[in-house]
């Protein structure tokens, strides 16, 4: 049988429609140079994965070597099994102890534009200070710690101490709302909360601690709050309950001996959204995960002695876990740490950090490369962008035209891009180019990092041909892999390993092209990718639906050029209650003020129905259809079909709120 018959016999996963013929080997200067010049690092770790991630775990400092490289019993992996380690000894003690006490850990800038350097030898010694502080507030090995907090240096300071006693944190994002933080806390049962007075914000302090507040209101678990100053705003202090960081911390002693932990105690959960209102705790372990971090960091960015690096993303996300903390401390890198947005108090800010501090190396995500596109290039054409050596993009497929403005405008077209693709769930990057030896195309992931099988299946859990589109999967276990959903393993059998079974199925669509590279394709199940951060439908409906004037609401998203996906919502409003824009915009609010500002649509839609099946699921693919001025799909299962005409009636009318 040909290919292309084969082809018409079985369902198309997914089109690929994409064609990008543009290509870009690595520069020959920077290939010169580079830690990783041959392919010959690929064919390594395919014969023998095992050895390959045991030659890297072994560039750690272990107390007591491992026994057990793997074992691997789907859908459970285990790695490194018997190594006891401590990660802040990893990042911190072992540079000091090799003479590289002076050398700076992060360059740190505030939003106003106040400005601090800390080295690794005073970094070791708040860690250790802020661990014994932690003990006096009762936190001891295995207690879990929720942490909300702006981008301040005491916010990695409090995730390495929580490493050094072994209590696994667990980061909420600044910008999610009181009730989200609650969630987060009540999930984890956190013992004690870490927060700030607040941050900036745009130019103007953005409070935390009243939200905490309101959090703890719905929570039992959590016995003490430790509150760092930024802001200076007034904020109300519990009796007994609350303390600041500056009259406890600063006086511990600053010898804190660091926990033996065994490589698969749990590091630390990170919530990220699902196709339930539940959010889903995701766990990450000691062993692995650092391995797999370290290792990634090093090779994808080339990592040398002197590099500036700034991963532009907050420690509340994934990213900033893995690339602003973990995986360049670990190697011992320089990093930046920058507070506020990137267009305050005008959008040359970003390009103000790389010339004052000297960066080399810039990961970003794609969202915000297209907000500087929108304004204007002039803003880093009046910086010293000189520095840059490599660049780098994460959260989300970046479009060719993206790619190439970040490669010429920001790269000066002399530095290569690594594109990488990966999860909160993954912990490290999966899909990438090894800059010095990886021929890049604008948009393309390229390829496996070396120990990473990756494949692309069409709905019978087989390989498609090259050329077509399917369901990326990951056929065997990483290092830095989850180990699970915190206390769901049902839910975490079934949301990763049930659609092939024995194989990770991490919800994105991709193909590969003739050369075999891989290009993503998005989501395809109900969860949006809205500025890089993965948000379910299912929290943003909760969150409509919670207003007394909703009846029932359905969410999608909408191709942006801005954000890659924006929040449209489909509305119906309880009987007897008038719909307008203001009503519109009310909605949106509220959804920003219970589950955060990322979670506000960008359009309210009031519209008479849904479509739904005969057994009541919403069609969603139908309203994208709408949302996006597409032709209708199929609408045979529809228990009534001309609800779709009511809809796109309504949408035809503007009777929407942008």
């Amino acid at each position: 049988m040909t290919e292309a018959k084969a082809t018409e016999q079985r369902e198309i996963a997914i089109e690929a429609l994409l064609a990008e013929d543009r290509t870009f080997p690595p520069p020959p200067e920077f290939a010169a140079q580079a830690d990783i010049q041959s392919n010959e690092i690929y064919e390594r770790a395919a014969a023998d994965l095992e050895g390959f991630w045991a030659e890297e775990a072994a560039k750690l400092e272990w107390f007591t070597p491992w026994e057990t490289v793997l074992e691997w019993k789907p859908p459970y992996a285990k790695w490194f099994l018997g190594g006891e380690l401590n990660v802040s000894v990893n990042c911190l003690d072992r540079h000091v102890a090799a003479g590289k006490g002076d050398k700076v850990a992060y360059y740190w800038e505030g939003e106003p534009g106040d400005r601090a350097a800390i080295t690794y030898a005073e970094l070791l010694t708040e860690v250790q200070k802020c661990a014994n502080a932690l003990k006096e507030l009762g936190v001891g090995r295995g207690d879990r710690v929720a942490i909300y907090m702006p981008m301040i240096l005491e916010l990695p300071i409090a995730m390495l101490a929580c490493t050094r006693i072994g209590a696994p944190h667990t980061v909420v994002f600044g910008g999610f709302s009181a009730e989200s933080l609650a969630d987060r806390i009540n999930d984890s049962q956190a013992k004690l909360v870490i927060t700030a007075d607040g941050g900036y914000r745009r130019g103007k302090p953005s409070p935390l601690k009243p939200n905490v507040d309101a959090a703890l209101s719905l929570s039992t678990t959590v016995e003490r709050v430790l509150v760092a100053r930024r802001t200076g705003e007034p904020v109300a202090m519990v009796n007994g309950r609350d303390v600041w960081w500056d009259e406890i911390v600063p006086g511990q002693d600053a010898r804190c001996e660091p926990e033996r932990m065994q490589s698969e105690d749990m590091l630390f959960l990170l919530y990220t959204s699902g196709t339930t209102a539940k959010p889903k705790g995701i766990l990450h372990t000691t062993g692995g995960y650092l391995t797999g971090v370290a290792t990634t960091h090093r090779s994808i960015f080339d990592i040398k002695d002197e590099d500036v690096f700034w991963c532009a993303a907050d420690l509340g996300w994934v990213t900033g876990h893995s690339y602003i903390l973990y995986g360049p401390l670990t190697n011992g890198t320089t990093g930046v740490m920058y507070e506020g947005t990137p267009d305050y108090p005008d959008p040359s800010r970003w390009w103000d950090i790389v010339e004052r501090y000297q960066v080399t190396i810039l990961y970003t995500a794609p969202t915000a490369i297209r907000a500087h596109m929108k304004w204007g290039p002039h803003h880093a054409a009046r910086h010293d962008l000189s520095s840059l050596r490599l660049l780098g993009t994460v959260g989300e497929p970046i479009n060719p035209e993206a790619w190439i403005w970040y490669q010429q405008q920001i790269g000066g077209g002399r530095c290569p891009i690594v594109d990488t693709w990966w999860q909160t769930e993954t912990g490290m990057a999966l899909l990438t180019p090894l800059p010095g030896i990886t021929t890049t195309k604008p948009g393309s992931a390229t390829k496996p990092f070396p120990g990473v099988d990756a494949d692309i299946f069409d709905n019978d859990g087989n390989a498609v041909p090259l050329g077509e589109g399917g369901y990326l999967v990951l056929k065997k276990p990483w290092p830095a892999m989850l180990r699970g959903i915190y206390n769901d393993p049902e839910r975490y059998e079934r949301t990763y390993w049930s659609r092939f079974p024995g194989v990770y199925f991490p919800g994105d669509g991709a193909r590969r092209d003739a050369d075999g590279d891989y290009w993503l394709m998005g989501r395809v199940d109900d969860v949006m990718n809205v500025s890089g951060h993965r948000l379910s439908t299912t929290e943003i409906e909760s969150a409509l639906v919670s207003d007394d004037r909703v009846a029932e609401a359905a969410v999608v998203g909408r191709p942006d050029d801005l954000t890659g996906e924006a929040i449209f919502a489909f509305v119906i409003a309880k009987s007897g209650i008038e719909t307008s824009p203001a009503l519109g915009e009310e909605l949106r609010q509220h959804c920003a003020a219970k589950i955060g500002p990322i979670a506000r649509p960008k359009t309210v839609m009031f519209t008479p129905d849904l479509p739904k099946t005969r057994s009541g699921k919403i069609m969603r693919r139908l309203l994208r259809d709408i949302a996006t001025g597409r032709e209708l799909g199929d609408t045979t299962t529809l228990a009534d079909a001309g609800v779709v005409e009511q809809i796109r009636d309504a949408s035809r009318a503007g009777k929407d709120d942008e």
